[in-house]
């Protein structure tokens, strides 16, 4: 091998020529092939606009984790995320400014959720969240701090005056005794923000935490006499 690759203080690889003659001519040009194949791929799965994941990388990553969840024991909760009123903006103050409040709102998420998440664009004025090794009281609170992140955090631009920005958000946690499909999740997640709007919006719906952790925890003792069993077996 005459090339090899070499980390930076900031972890970045770089490719180095093992050799001091004209072997590694295209050295150079190999690193911009790589430069373009990364930054092709950061395309395909972030969305041009908000900077986020985008619903083709949020589709694939939803099965990846709802079947991480299957295999352990950790729950996957979802968070999805509808800007009130965002027909009613846009005819107010015009696409453009729609387009920065998109850009505004993505901007919050980012700074609300952590590393390990995954914020998704879900398509207009919807964003979706995936908080692995999450559960839904975890969720919930990540959702309501967003919700007021986003209420008390008005649209800055130039020339204009504040513009103020709620949005209404659903929450629901996966757990590895589901046996749903990822667009039933969604849509058990849908059902929540909708409840949200009708409740008057500028608000964060889910169940019952009370309800929720009694299920879980039955499932769970259900669960731990299945392996008992399973592992007394001769």
């Amino acid at each position: 091998m005459i090339m090899d690759a070499a980390s930076d203080e900031n972890g970045t690889q770089t490719l180095v020529c093992k050799r001091s003659d004209d072997t590694c001519q295209f050295l150079s040009e190999i690193v911009e092939l790589r430069k373009e194949v990364n930054s092709l791929t950061e395309l395909v799965r972030t969305d041009a606009l908000t900077g986020l994941y985008n619903f083709r990388f949020f589709n694939e990553t939803i099965a990846l984790e709802m079947e991480r969840t299957r295999r352990g024991t950790q729950p996957l909760s979802m968070i999805l995320l509808d800007i009130d009123h965002f027909k009613k903006f846009n005819d107010t103050w015009g696409h453009e400014t729609g387009n920065h409040a998109l850009v505004h709102i993505a901007n919050l998420i980012k700074v609300a959720v952590r590393k390990l998440d995954f914020p998704c664009r879900f398509g207009g004025e919807e964003f979706v969240i995936l908080l692995p090794n999450s559960d839904l009281r975890q969720a919930a609170n990540v959702a309501e701090r967003l919700r007021e992140m986003i209420a008390t955090t008005p649209l800055h631009l130039t020339g204009q005056a504040p513009i103020s920005i709620t949005a209404s958000l659903g929450v629901d946690q996966f757990s590895s005794t589901h046996s749903e499909t990822s667009q039933d999740f969604v849509q058990r997640v849908d059902s929540w923000l909708y409840k949200s709007k009708d409740k008057g919006r500028n608000q964060v719906t889910y169940p019952d935490l009370t309800t929720q952790a009694r299920t879980e925890s039955v499932t769970q003792e259900e669960k731990n006499a299945l392996f008992g069993a399973v592992g007394n077996e001769d």
